[in-house]
């Protein structure tokens, strides 16, 4: 066990966790939500600082960040444990476990040692990703100090379930975020995630105040999330409230976990939805999870010049010159655009 930070002691011997939305409040030789903080003793300590469950060399684009670091790799890793129960996670052998009361396994890894793994692959950037970086934020964050000094980058890939505490400890540390926006309705995160949607929509905002290069992602779920008009307030949400050029990827849904009497999220649903993302004023709609190069392919919001083209979650080919247009100069948004 290790230290847990953000979090308060109660009178009763309880511990208040201050890391996520949920705010957990912890009986002693008890867990939170997410399975991986204890309270021992009325102190709280995280079960996963040194445990990493998965680890891997990434494109970039497979977060998805189609516009920060083009072409490069980030070295991602994650531990086991999750704040949402989600019902369709594709991750579910990693971030489901601990909720469930089983063993938390992973090899035993320091900050020091990831951040010696991501030099060592000729990565750009460190990836926290895969299960829910928030569950595992000590290990994150002590990683980011060093992977900063070390001159690499920092990506978050999250549900966006922080508690305002949480976001702000990040603020110095984090450079890009891919943040999942499921749905607009509250029932939705209610009933199929566990959690509530207020809270994301407030750290959307809040990620754009902190400066962060964001991109935002919506699995497309066939009958559950996937209505015209839902779609229209989400697109309208991420134009209005986080502004024109923030990404948006639309993901393909396949069966798994507790989801899977659901079909595959159907061509013409991703094609609709890509439209409505368009019509809403968004200059970068993606769609991902499944062989689309024309709707993966970054366009000049002035000109319309085909400009970053993409295949198999990966860099195919850019027209762009110092991130402008190479036809007509204007500048397309992004971090390290070529």
């Amino acid at each position: 066990m290790h230290p847990a930070a953000l979090w308060k002691a109660l009178p009763d011997g309880r511990v208040s966790c201050r890391l996520c939305s949920h705010f957990c409040r912890i009986d002693v030789g008890r867990r939170g939500l997410c399975g991986v903080r204890e309270n021992h003793d009325g102190a709280l300590y995280t079960l996963v600082y040194d445990r990493v469950a998965a680890a891997n060399l990434d494109p970039v684009e497979k977060k998805p960040l189609y516009h920060f670091l083009p072409g490069t790799t980030t070295f991602s890793f994650g531990t086991m444990g999750c704040n949402l129960s989600c019902s369709f996670c594709q991750n579910y052998s990693l971030s489901q476990p601990p909720r469930q009361g089983k063993a938390i396994t992973g090899e035993r890894a320091s900050p020091a040692d990831l951040v010696a793994a991501a030099r060592r692959s000729g990565a750009a950037s460190v990836s926290y990703t895969y299960s829910e970086p928030t569950i595992f934020f000590e290990l994150m964050a002590d990683t980011a100090d060093l992977a900063r000094a070390a001159g690499l980058k920092n990506i978050l890939v999250s549900n966006g379930f922080q508690s305002r505490q949480c976001l702000d400890a990040l603020a110095g540390r984090i450079d890009a975020a891919n943040i999942d926006l499921k749905a607009m309705r509250p029932d939705f995160y209610e009933r199929i995630c566990g959690a509530k949607l207020a809270p994301v929509l407030k750290n959307l905002v809040r990620i754009r105040e902190l400066g962060w290069w964001l991109e935002v992602t919506t699995l497309l779920i066939p009958g559950v999330n996937d209505s015209p008009g839902e779609l229209s307030e989400l697109a309208g949400f991420l134009a209005k409230e986080l502004g024109v050029d923030t990404p948006w990827h639309i993901s393909r849904f396949h069966p798994d976990f507790a989801m899977r009497d659901r079909p595959p999220t159907p061509p013409e649903s991703l094609a609709q939805a890509y439209d409505l993302g368009r019509e809403a004023g968004l200059r970068y709609v993606y769609v991902g999870n499944v062989p689309d190069q024309e709707r993966s392919t970054t366009f000049c919001p002035n000109c319309g010049e085909r400009l970053i083209e993409r295949q198999d979650m990966g860099l195919q080919a850019a027209r762009t010159a110092g991130g402008r247009c190479s036809s007509c100069g204007a500048p397309i948004a992004g971090i390290g655009l070529p």
